[in-house]
Protein backbone atom coordinates (compact mmCIF):
# COMPACT_ATOMS: atom_id res chain seq x y z
CA UNK A 1 0.00 0.00 0.00
CA UNK A 2 1.10 3.56 -0.92
CA UNK A 3 2.88 5.61 2.49
CA UNK A 4 2.17 8.90 3.41
CA UNK A 5 4.83 10.77 4.77
CA UNK A 6 3.33 12.83 7.47
CA UNK A 7 6.30 13.93 9.22
CA UNK A 8 6.33 17.68 10.19
CA UNK A 9 10.50 17.80 8.74
CA UNK A 10 10.77 19.24 4.99
CA UNK A 11 8.51 21.69 5.47
CA UNK A 12 10.00 25.42 5.52
CA UNK A 13 13.51 26.69 5.62
CA UNK A 14 16.08 25.26 7.57
CA UNK A 15 19.64 26.74 8.84
CA UNK A 16 22.15 25.53 6.21
CA UNK A 17 20.55 26.10 3.31
CA UNK A 18 17.77 24.60 1.05
CA UNK A 19 17.93 20.86 1.78
CA UNK A 20 15.72 17.62 -0.69
CA UNK A 21 13.83 15.92 0.22
CA UNK A 22 14.63 12.12 0.61
CA UNK A 23 12.43 9.75 -1.23
CA UNK A 24 11.05 6.16 0.16
CA UNK A 25 12.67 3.45 -2.21
CA UNK A 26 9.94 1.00 -0.54
CA UNK A 27 8.14 -0.79 -3.42
CA UNK A 28 4.72 -2.58 -2.13
CA UNK A 29 4.35 -5.70 -3.34
CA UNK A 30 0.81 -6.66 -2.43
CA UNK A 31 -0.51 -5.69 -5.83
CA UNK A 32 1.55 -7.27 -7.74
CA UNK A 33 1.25 -10.88 -5.26
CA UNK A 34 -2.48 -10.31 -5.99
CA UNK A 35 -2.17 -10.34 -9.91
CA UNK A 36 -0.26 -13.13 -10.43
CA UNK A 37 -2.67 -15.41 -7.99
CA UNK A 38 -5.52 -14.00 -10.14
CA UNK A 39 -3.98 -14.86 -13.55
CA UNK A 40 -2.91 -18.21 -12.21
CA UNK A 41 -5.75 -18.98 -11.28
CA UNK A 42 -7.64 -17.69 -14.30
CA UNK A 43 -5.52 -19.75 -16.50
CA UNK A 44 -5.55 -23.29 -14.27
CA UNK A 45 -9.46 -22.84 -14.74
CA UNK A 46 -9.41 -21.87 -18.58
CA UNK A 47 -6.98 -24.34 -19.69
CA UNK A 48 -7.75 -27.66 -21.02
CA UNK A 49 -5.63 -30.67 -20.30
CA UNK A 50 -4.33 -33.67 -22.10
CA UNK A 51 -6.69 -36.37 -22.83
CA UNK A 52 -5.15 -39.83 -23.27
CA UNK A 53 -5.13 -41.05 -26.62
CA UNK A 54 -6.89 -44.31 -26.72
CA UNK A 55 -6.68 -47.01 -29.51
CA UNK A 56 -10.22 -48.01 -30.54
CA UNK A 57 -10.50 -51.59 -30.91
CA UNK A 58 -13.96 -53.07 -31.45
CA UNK A 59 -14.03 -57.05 -30.31
CA UNK A 60 -16.45 -59.09 -31.76
CA UNK A 61 -19.29 -60.55 -29.71
CA UNK A 62 -18.81 -64.07 -28.51
CA UNK A 63 -19.89 -66.62 -30.45
CA UNK A 64 -23.43 -68.43 -29.68
CA UNK A 65 -23.43 -72.69 -30.86
CA UNK A 66 -25.63 -72.24 -33.02
CA UNK A 67 -24.03 -68.92 -34.89
CA UNK A 68 -20.77 -71.32 -36.00
CA UNK A 69 -22.68 -72.27 -38.96
CA UNK A 70 -22.64 -68.90 -40.49
CA UNK A 71 -18.77 -68.02 -39.58
CA UNK A 72 -16.76 -66.59 -42.33
CA UNK A 73 -14.33 -69.71 -43.26
CA UNK A 74 -10.74 -68.05 -44.45
CA UNK A 75 -9.09 -69.32 -47.30
CA UNK A 76 -5.80 -70.80 -46.03
CA UNK A 77 -3.51 -68.90 -48.35
CA UNK A 78 -4.71 -65.50 -47.41
CA UNK A 79 -3.90 -65.94 -43.86
CA UNK A 80 -0.77 -64.58 -41.72
CA UNK A 81 -0.20 -65.35 -38.11
CA UNK A 82 1.52 -62.60 -36.04
CA UNK A 83 2.26 -63.81 -32.71
CA UNK A 84 3.71 -61.54 -29.97
CA UNK A 85 5.97 -62.67 -27.85
CA UNK A 86 8.15 -61.66 -24.72
CA UNK A 87 11.66 -59.38 -24.98
CA UNK A 88 10.86 -57.87 -28.11
CA UNK A 89 10.22 -60.92 -30.03
CA UNK A 90 7.57 -61.18 -32.81
CA UNK A 91 7.07 -64.29 -34.85
CA UNK A 92 4.77 -64.60 -37.92
CA UNK A 93 3.27 -67.71 -40.20
CA UNK A 94 1.88 -68.09 -43.36
CA UNK A 95 -0.99 -70.52 -44.11
CA UNK A 96 -3.03 -72.44 -41.86
CA UNK A 97 -1.28 -75.48 -41.19
CA UNK A 98 -0.77 -78.38 -38.58
CA UNK A 99 3.62 -77.64 -38.90
CA UNK A 100 3.70 -74.23 -40.56
CA UNK A 101 7.60 -72.57 -40.88
CA UNK A 102 7.60 -69.98 -38.30
CA UNK A 103 9.93 -67.26 -39.19
CA UNK A 104 11.13 -64.06 -36.50
CA UNK A 105 10.91 -60.67 -37.35
CA UNK A 106 11.29 -57.39 -35.41
CA UNK A 107 8.78 -54.43 -35.53
CA UNK A 108 11.13 -51.67 -37.70
CA UNK A 109 10.05 -50.66 -41.27
CA UNK A 110 12.19 -53.35 -42.59
CA UNK A 111 10.74 -55.90 -39.99
CA UNK A 112 7.05 -56.41 -39.48
CA UNK A 113 5.96 -53.80 -42.03
CA UNK A 114 7.47 -55.13 -45.17
CA UNK A 115 6.21 -58.58 -44.00
CA UNK A 116 2.91 -57.50 -43.90
CA UNK A 117 3.06 -55.56 -47.26
CA UNK A 118 4.63 -58.53 -48.96
CA UNK A 119 1.90 -60.71 -47.98
CA UNK A 120 -0.56 -57.99 -49.02
CA UNK A 121 0.53 -57.64 -52.76
CA UNK A 122 0.67 -61.82 -52.47
CA UNK A 123 -3.00 -62.24 -51.88
CA UNK A 124 -3.85 -59.37 -53.78
CA UNK A 125 -2.60 -60.57 -56.80
CA UNK A 126 -3.81 -63.97 -56.17
CA UNK A 127 -7.11 -62.40 -55.86
CA UNK A 128 -6.93 -60.83 -59.13
CA UNK A 129 -5.73 -63.93 -60.89
CA UNK A 130 -8.76 -65.34 -59.45
CA UNK A 131 -10.61 -62.82 -60.73
CA UNK A 132 -12.07 -62.38 -56.83
CA UNK A 133 -12.82 -58.81 -55.33
CA UNK A 134 -9.70 -57.42 -54.18
CA UNK A 135 -10.00 -57.98 -50.14
CA UNK A 136 -6.42 -58.97 -49.09
CA UNK A 137 -5.53 -60.67 -46.75
CA UNK A 138 -6.98 -61.94 -42.76
CA UNK A 139 -3.65 -61.19 -40.06
CA UNK A 140 -4.45 -63.02 -37.66
CA UNK A 141 -2.80 -61.69 -34.36
CA UNK A 142 -1.78 -63.59 -31.11
CA UNK A 143 0.25 -62.99 -28.19
CA UNK A 144 1.53 -64.84 -25.59
CA UNK A 145 0.97 -64.07 -22.12
CA UNK A 146 4.46 -62.81 -20.86
CA UNK A 147 3.83 -60.54 -23.90
CA UNK A 148 4.06 -56.68 -23.49
CA UNK A 149 1.17 -54.58 -23.60
CA UNK A 150 3.70 -52.02 -25.55
CA UNK A 151 4.03 -54.75 -28.62
CA UNK A 152 0.49 -55.59 -29.15
CA UNK A 153 0.17 -51.81 -29.68
CA UNK A 154 3.25 -51.61 -32.15
CA UNK A 155 1.67 -54.35 -34.12
CA UNK A 156 -1.99 -52.53 -34.01
CA UNK A 157 -0.15 -49.32 -35.32
CA UNK A 158 1.51 -51.34 -38.31
CA UNK A 159 -1.80 -53.05 -39.09
CA UNK A 160 -2.71 -49.36 -39.74
CA UNK A 161 -0.10 -47.59 -41.37
CA UNK A 162 -0.14 -50.96 -43.63
CA UNK A 163 -3.78 -50.29 -44.12
CA UNK A 164 -4.49 -53.83 -43.62
CA UNK A 165 -8.41 -54.26 -43.98
CA UNK A 166 -9.17 -57.80 -42.36
CA UNK A 167 -7.32 -58.75 -38.93
CA UNK A 168 -8.49 -60.25 -35.50
CA UNK A 169 -6.71 -60.16 -31.96
CA UNK A 170 -7.17 -64.19 -31.15
CA UNK A 171 -6.21 -66.48 -28.28
CA UNK A 172 -3.10 -68.55 -28.79
CA UNK A 173 -2.94 -72.42 -29.02
CA UNK A 174 -0.91 -74.26 -26.87
CA UNK A 175 0.58 -75.89 -30.04
CA UNK A 176 1.56 -72.66 -30.84
CA UNK A 177 3.66 -71.70 -28.07
CA UNK A 178 5.55 -74.45 -28.41
CA UNK A 179 6.65 -73.83 -31.99
CA UNK A 180 7.91 -70.60 -30.28
CA UNK A 181 12.03 -70.61 -29.93
CA UNK A 182 12.69 -70.72 -26.15
CA UNK A 183 14.09 -67.39 -24.90
CA UNK A 184 17.10 -66.69 -24.25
Amino acid sequence: MAELDTSSEGHGKKKGGVRSKKVSTKIDMTPMVDLAFLLVTFFMLTTTFNKPNAMEVIMPEKPKPEDTASQTKVKASEALTVIVAQRNRVFYYKGISESPVVEQTDYSANGLRKVLIEFDTEVKSKQRAEGKKEVGPVVLIKAIDDAQFGHMVDVLDEMKVTKMQRYAIVDITPEEKTMLPPVE
